[in-house]
């Protein structure tokens, strides 16, 4: 059988995909540096460019060059031709946001919402998503998807919430939660979500541990930028590695859990829900708050000690609490070194870039991705 047809057409699509990757790469690229950077012939890119502009994909962005003489036309990616939409729901709140092919932020927005299993609760994330669309003018056909993260464990297939304790919606499926959204969605883990976002868009750590230090506690696995899930979607759980056997009761209906000790609600609950507060109070020296942050560093290192022998690899710290870590990373670093019996540094512990809205916008992105490998 002659194969030579489907060479071509492949071939062709690789050098489309490369042509278009480093346009977006860059930015502002000329004909002459996409050839020698990708060692094309300048047919082939100009042929690609055609196509692209005819698409949609990319746009002549400028000039570039000396002011006398030809000077060479350069070109950018059309970043708005396509978007997805990422939500993130919790126990009392709703993030949206709207991501284009840079994977920037175009749209955001958080609304206080009770999380309740109902239609009722369904529609209004279809009005949000329209409303999203709305304010940016979008053509139906521009949206690639829509993401939805949720503090739960989900299928392989994105498709059901298979353990869902934290908001009491075990069971629940996609159809369930986004039957009335108009667009093509699919459900994440909130903190694989947040994960995803940070390896893509933050750090752009291909390989490393996600923690997220949101009011439950999770952790995802990142393996060349792609979300490890385990045989059966349960992997990263680090929330409920036992760190007091007979310690204080979980949720889950275990007891001594990094989630217990280590949840954002750990520190908010003392002044009034309000995390910023609590880190107010703890730089003013406020006594108890410095007892209970005293408690939590020392559970934490405990627990990333725990990830950096199983995976010697970086840990990212991220959710509610990552977002304030900063000022108090050196002393964190201080009490991991301490349990680590390998090394006296601990550079492998960063902090989040994404902040805020990071499930959110993980959970967009794979529909960027998608996008972008069809192009």
């Amino acid at each position: 059988m002659d194969h030579s047809g489907q060479n071509l057409f492949d071939t062709k699509r690789v050098n489309r995909a490369r042509i278009y990757n480093l346009i977006r790469e860059k930015g502002n690229v000329s004909r002459k540096e996409l050839a020698y950077t990708l060692q094309l012939s300048l047919p082939t890119v100009n042929q690609n460019l055609s196509e692209l502009m005819e698409d949609g994909y990319i746009r002549e962005s400028g000039l570039v060059g000396k002011t006398v003489g030809r000077r060479a036309t350069v070109y950018s990616i059309c970043e708005d031709v396509r978007v997805a939409i990422g939500i993130d729901i919790t126990k009392n709140h709703i993030i949206i946001v709207c991501v284009n092919l840079n994977g920037e932020a175009i749209y955001r927005k958080k609304v206080r919402r009770l999380f309740e299993r109902s239609s009722q609760y369904s529609k209004y994330l279809s009005e949000l998503v329209d409303e999203t669309v709305e304010c940016l003018k979008l053509k139906e056909e521009q949206v690639a998807g829509v993401g939805i993260a949720v503090p739960g464990l989900i299928t392989l297939e994105g498709d059901k919430i298979f353990y869902g304790k934290s908001l009491n919606f075990t069971g629940m499926t996609c159809k369930e939660l986004a039957g009335f959204i108009p667009y093509e969605a699919e459900l994440y883990n909130d903190a694989d979500a947040a994960g995803y976002a940070e390896a893509h868009i933050g750090n752009v750590i291909p390989d490393s541990f996600y923690v997220s230090l949101n009011n439950s506690v999770g952790g995802a696995i990142l393996i060349n930028g792609q979300v490890y899930r385990g045989e059966r979607a349960k992997s990263g759980e680090i929330g409920h590695m036992t760190l007091e056997p007979e310690g204080e009761p979980c949720f889950c209906g275990q007891k001594g859990c990094l989630d217990v000790y280590c949840n954002a609600t750990v520190l908010s609950e003392h002044t009034d829900g309000d995390l910023g507060a609590f880190f107010e109070s703890l730089n003013r020296g406020d006594q108890e708050c410095m007892d209970i942050w005293e408690n939590y560093l020392r559970y934490l290192a405990l627990g990333i000690n725990n990830i950096r022998m199983l995976f010697d690899c970086k840990i990212i710290l991220g959710g509610y609490v990552g977002a304030y870590l900063e000022p108090y990373l050196e002393e964190l670093k201080k009490r991991v070194i301490e349990k680590n019996p390998f090394e006296k540094e601990s550079d492998y512990l960063k902090i989040c870039k994404v902040k805020g809205e990071a499930s959110a916008m993980g959970a967009a992105l794979p529909f960027v991705q998608k996008v972008i490998d069809q192009i």
